[in-house]
C-alpha cells in the first residue's frame, strides 16, 4: 500500500486522495503538521510542503499536481473510460487549466488564507507564525469567494461535468478545494444551485466518503457538511 502525508483540511491533500478513491487504490494516511518542519518529513520534501506520495520503492512524489500525473501514468492509462485525464490533447488541456485554477488561484486568493487563520493559527505556536486570526486576511480571503462561486457553478451549469462530458481530475480538483470551504461553512449553496447539483454528485460517490468523516482539532465542521442531501 502506498503512503501518503497529507493534512486534511489542505485541498491538493484532498485531490490526491479523492483521485486514488476514484482509481480504488488505497492509501496509507499520515497526517503532517509541516510547519513543525519535522527531520524526517524534510528528508522526503526538503521544501516541507504537502502532499507527498511514498510510491513503490518508497520514493517521494510531491506536490498535488505531480502525484496525479504519476498515478495517470501508472494507474490511469489502464482505466480506459474511467480515465480522470482524456485522451485528446485538447481535452487533457482543458482539464489541467482548471487543476490549475482550482489548486492554484483559488487556493491562493481564497482557501489557503481562511485555512491559515481559521484553522491553523489557533494550533500553532507563536514562534512558527501561530497566534490571533488576521480578520483583514479573513475578510479579503472571503470577499473572494463569489467570483470563484460563480464561476464553479457556470461550469456546471453548460457542462455535464466541470471539463466536459466525462468526470475527470478537474473535478476533484475542485471538489478538493471547495470541500474545504464547505467544511469550514463558507459557501452559502442556495445563490449556486447548478454548482451545488454538481457538488451533490461528487459528495455522493465512494471516493469522497472518507473526507466526510475528517474533523481536525478545535474546528467542527459545519452542519451539513457530511449531509449527502442537503
Amino acid at each position: 500500500m502506498l503512503t501518503l502525508f497529507h493534512h486534511p483540511l489542505f485541498a491538493t491533500s484532498r485531490f490526491v486522495r479523492l483521485s486514488f478513491g476514484e482509481y480504488g487504490e488505497e492509501l496509507a494516511l499520515i497526517e503532517e503538521k509541516p510547519w513543525t518542519r519535522r527531520k524526517e518529513f524534510l528528508a522526503l520534501n526538503p521544501a516541507g510542503t504537502l502532499p507527498v506520495l511514498l510510491a513503490e520503492g518508497d520514493v517521494p512524489i510531491v506536490g498535488g499536481t505531480v502525484i496525479a500525473e504519476y498515478l495517470d501514468e501508472t494507474r490511469g492509462v489502464l482505466k480506459r473510460e474511467r480515465r480522470l485525464f482524456a485522451e485528446d490533447p485538447m481535452e487533457r488541456a482543458e482539464i489541467r487549466r482548471l487543476i490549475d485554477w482550482y489548486l492554484q488561484k483559488t487556493e491562493g486568493e481564497v482557501t489557503r488564507h481562511l485555512v491559515r487563520e481559521r484553522v491553523l493559527k489557533p494550533l500553532m505556536p507563536s514562534t512558527d507564525g501561530g497566534g490571533s486570526p488576521d480578520s483583514g486576511a479573513i475578510r479579503a480571503a472571503r470577499s473572494n469567494i463569489k467570483q470563484h462561486m460563480k464561476y464553479t457553478n457556470w461550469l456546471a451549469g453548460t457542462r455535464n461535468w466541470l471539463s466536459g462530458p466525462r468526470l475527470s481530475y478537474a473535478d476533484l480538483a475542485a471538489a478538493g478545494t471547495l470541500s474545504v470551504l464547505d467544511y469550514l461553512g463558507e459557501i452559502d449553496w442556495t445563490d449556486y444551485p447548478s454548482a451545488k447539483d454538481w457538488y451533490t454528485r461528487l459528495k455522493s460517490r465512494p471516493s469522497f466518503r472518507p473526507l466526510l468523516g475528517d474533523r481536525v482539532r478545535g474546528l467542527s465542521p459545519a452542519s451539513h457538511y457530511g449531509d449527502l442531501d442537503f
